[in-house]
């Protein structure tokens, strides 16, 4: 005898998916936290091209600035300034209580760049002196000191050394040279009898001073009115 007893539990079938749900369909990527956004071919292309587009034209941009770059002129020289000291040439001229001595005949290559007057305001109870700055045809310094200030204590403070380097002749005249080699300065000086001494100072080798201190000229009193004292700026 058989027996015929049945399985206590049906057999499970299998749950195929759902006939309207598509596989991997949009409901499928978004119930995976992916949001799924459908747009047209032509939205597409224009989202897709639009970068490269955009780093093609900056690209040129930069290529045509770095262009502008390269062919203008520039130059990292300082450019000073160039001055007329005709005022005053006829102020100490005229006022200071002493002859003075300006340059005559120097090449335009000579450009003067700064002058200025100290104590011709002081009713003589002080030294009065003229300071004359040159840019030198070499683009080196070189001014032209001059005072009635005692000469222990003016020459070496323009002269920036005490210690005198030896002589030079100068048309037949004798200049003390001095020498400081931290500031790279180069002097001439000598004092006149009066008491007045005349430094020639700065960057400029001791032949360019030379040069100033040779085209020095005495300027007599109330000589007439004083030509404009400048020079054409160097090419």
């Amino acid at each position: 005898m058989t027996d015929k007893t049945p399985s206590s539990a049906p057999e499970t079938e299998q749950a195929g998916p759902a006939p309207d749900a598509p596989a991997g369909g949009p409901e499928t990527d978004a119930a995976r936290g992916r949001p799924v956004v459908e747009v047209s071919p032509g939205v597409y292309k224009r989202l897709t091209t639009g970068l490269g587009g955009f780093a093609m034209a900056m690209g040129a941009c930069l290529l045509l600035v770095l262009a502008i770059y390269v062919v203008t002129p520039r130059s990292d020289e300082e450019v000073l300034p160039t001055v007329d000291y005709s005022s005053q040439l006829w102020a100490m001229r005229n006022d200071a209580p002493y002859t003075v001595h300006a340059p005559e005949g120097l090449p335009p290559t000579w450009r003067p760049n700064s002058s200025r007057v100290n104590g011709l305001d002081a009713d003589g109870k002080g030294p009065v002196a003229w300071h004359l700055g040159f840019v030198t045809p070499s683009d080196e310094y070189a001014a032209l000191e001059q005072s009635n200030e005692k000469a222990s204590q003016y020459v070496p403070r323009m002269a920036n050394s005490s210690r005198p380097v030896g002589t030079q002749q100068v048309n037949g005249v004798t200049w003390t040279q001095y020498y400081r080699k931290d500031k790279k300065a180069n002097s001439l000086a000598r004092t006149l009898p009066d008491g007045v001494s005349i430094v020639v100072t700065g960057t400029a080798s001791y032949a360019e001073l030379a040069v100033l201190a040779g085209s020095l000229k005495e300027q007599s009193k109330n000589g007439g009115p004083t030509p404009s004292a400048t020079a054409t700026p160097a090419s």
